[in-house]
């Protein structure tokens, strides 16, 4: 009905139990200015509460816009999106659009408890008995895009490493990635997910590459400050100049004046005997602020390794999209640093998103 009094008069009264009928009768009856209306009305009450519920319908219609900004709210509100009621009720196309986010804003063990609650609904859907191997069988694909390599060991341990969700060898393939180095490959993703927007970006500090920097167990910092905010995701590092090895690393992000540790990983990392940088990352995004110092630190275990010189103070990394520019500035760390200076030494990148 609603529809009909819309083509006639231009005008009707959408209320939160009527937008989905009356969107789809404007899509069945193709009347572009009464669909634009109910997305419209969508969009103004889109909440964190009933994203899922209307990320759902925004597939289901094939609303391409609303559905992106049904995913941008999950983003930024992705433990009050996941909480709520509609959650529970996605399907499995939808539940798998959402893991697929690296913008999802969440520690992954909180992610996996409720993607653990949507496999037991969803068992009760398909009639199934409420049991692991079931909650797997209904996961498919959804349960490799839980990152358990993000979460820190103590977290594995008393959750997914107990669920019967995962087989035996992937809870021992997984204590493996905790607890040795070089870390085993294993089947799921370890990339951070950032709750940012936005490409990978990395600046290097150094010009050219030479060989024969030593460890001895104290830490190469270097201090450094940025003129905007950005997110810290992980260090490039130098490697071995005795061919492929693997190394030991402790990586920090400090706080300099204030001398508290604002991320660390400790973790390894193989490198082939090239001069090339290898990527160690944090677990999660570690957060700078313009104009602040910071202290980057790694403590590296392993053989004599390339070090960099001709270091810059200053680096300028310009986007080649927007060319905007993100600007570096380095200066020594005083105390004890293995010898890295803004001329020469180990930590010879910065991973990061604007």
């Amino acid at each position: 009905l609603h529809a009909f009094r819309f083509l006639y008069s231009d005008e009707v009264q959408i209320g939160p139990e009527t937008v989905m009928t009356t969107l789809y009768t404007a899509k069945k009856y193709a009347v572009p200015a009464l669909e634009a209306h109910c997305v419209e009305f969508l969009k103004k009450n889109l909440r964190a509460d009933n994203a899922f519920m209307l990320l759902t319908q925004a597939r289901l219609f094939d609303e391409p816009q609303l559905a992106s900004l049904c995913l941008e709210n999950i983003d930024k509100n992705t433990s009050d999106a996941i909480n709520a009621e509609g959650f529970t009720d996605i399907d499995l196309d939808t539940l798998v659009a959402v893991l697929e986010r690296d913008t999802l804003g969440i520690r992954e063990v909180r992610l996996f408890n409720a993607v653990v609650r949507w496999s037991e609904a969803e068992c009760q859907r398909q009639q199934l008995q409420v049991i692991p191997e079931n909650k797997r069988k209904v996961l498919g694909k959804a349960l490799s895009l839980i990152r358990f390599p993000l979460m820190t060991i103590e977290e594995f341990a008393a959750g997914p490493a107990q669920s019967g969700i995962l087989t035996d060898r992937e809870v021992v393939s997984l204590f493996l990635h905790f607890t040795v180095n070089p870390k085993p490959r294993v089947e799921f993703i370890d990339r951070p997910r950032c709750c940012l927007r936005g490409k990978e970006c990395s600046i290097s500090r150094f010009q050219q590459v030479e060989s024969r920097w030593g460890y001895s167990g104290t830490s190469d910092r270097i201090r450094f400050s940025v003129n905007k905010r950005i997110f810290v995701v992980g260090f490039g590092l130098y490697g071995s100049i005795h061919g492929p090895t693997d190394y030991q690393v402790n990586i920090q992000i400090i706080h300099t004046d204030s001398n508290t540790v604002l991320g660390q990983n400790d973790t390894g990392f193989s490198c082939d005997g090239s001069s090339n940088t290898f990527r160690v990352m944090f677990k999660e995004p570690v957060e700078i602020l313009p104009n602040v110092n910071y202290t980057a630190c790694a403590t590296l275990k392993g053989p004599d390794s390339h070090y960099g010189t001709k270091g810059l103070r200053k680096v300028i990394h310009e986007s080649p999209t927007t060319g905007a520019k993100t600007c570096f500035t380095f200066c020594y760390a005083a105390g004890n640093n293995n010898g890295t200076s803004v001329e020469d030494g180990q930590i010879p990148e910065i991973i990061f998103y604007t």
